[in-house]
């Protein structure tokens, strides 16, 4: 008789580990369906865990559940313009980009859900977390673009941007993803620099980024 194989040691997640598989869960299901769509049940099973272990982790239930899985996510959205200060301008801003759109593409629903807002899950608290990616992303930005101490135009005109970034994003994602990824951020890309245009008529600030922009190559 040939002795069996053994069976493999089982190992119990620490708390972080655990808290980290049921935002995964969480994350994943968001991804794909409104907040008010999911069910506490459905992460829990999308986990391979019991109901009451994911009531153990977050007792407020699928609202607290939610916002700690919008403040991962926001994490992430904040990495997206953190881009190393090397090469031309523009190019950072391409490349942060080109991340922010996967980060869109990979979280279709639950990205139009977060800044759509509605629905049950929006509170004062998810919208200040909404908030804060945006000021995170704004301050990227303008340190990439090298000006110190940015005046209230050029800050204006980076945020009208952004905001325009994540309305465009939106409709990407109801036409399909298209036009394709990399054709959306060039032309995200040329929006910024025209935005920049016209406050550089009447902001000397502006209109010297703008020629220094055009002078990295």
């Amino acid at each position: 008789m040939s002795p069996q194989a053994p069976t493999p040691a089982y190992r119990r997640l620490s708390v972080e580990e655990r808290r980290g598989q049921l935002l995964d869960a969480a994350l994943a299901l968001f991804a794909h369906r409104a907040p008010e769509e999911v069910s506490l049940d459905d992460v829990a099973e999308r986990a391979g865990v019991s109901r009451p272990l994911v009531y153990r982790y977050f007792p407020g239930g699928k609202q607290q559940l939610y916002e700690a899985a919008l403040r991962s996510a926001a994490d992430e959205l904040r990495h997206c313009f953190d881009e190393p200060r090397e090469g031309p301008r523009l190019v950072r801003l391409a490349r942060a980009l080109d991340r922010y759109l996967a980060f869109v593409d990979q979280h279709g629903t639950g990205f139009s859900a977060l800044l759509r807002g509605g629905g049950v899950a929006a509170t004062s608290r998810t919208t200040a977390i909404v908030d804060g990616v945006r000021r995170a992303a704004a301050e990227h930005i303008l340190s990439h673009l090298q000006v110190a101490r940015p005046g209230p135009r050029l800050r204006m005109t980076v945020r009208m941007w952004i905001t325009a970034v994540e309305a465009a994003s939106l409709i990407w994602l109801d036409e399909g993803k298209q036009p394709p990824a990399d054709e959306m951020r060039d032309w995200l890309v040329e929006q910024f620099a025209a935005a920049l245009a016209v406050t550089a008529r009447r902001d000397p600030q502006s209109a010297a980024l703008a020629k220094a922009l055009a002078a990295d190559g």
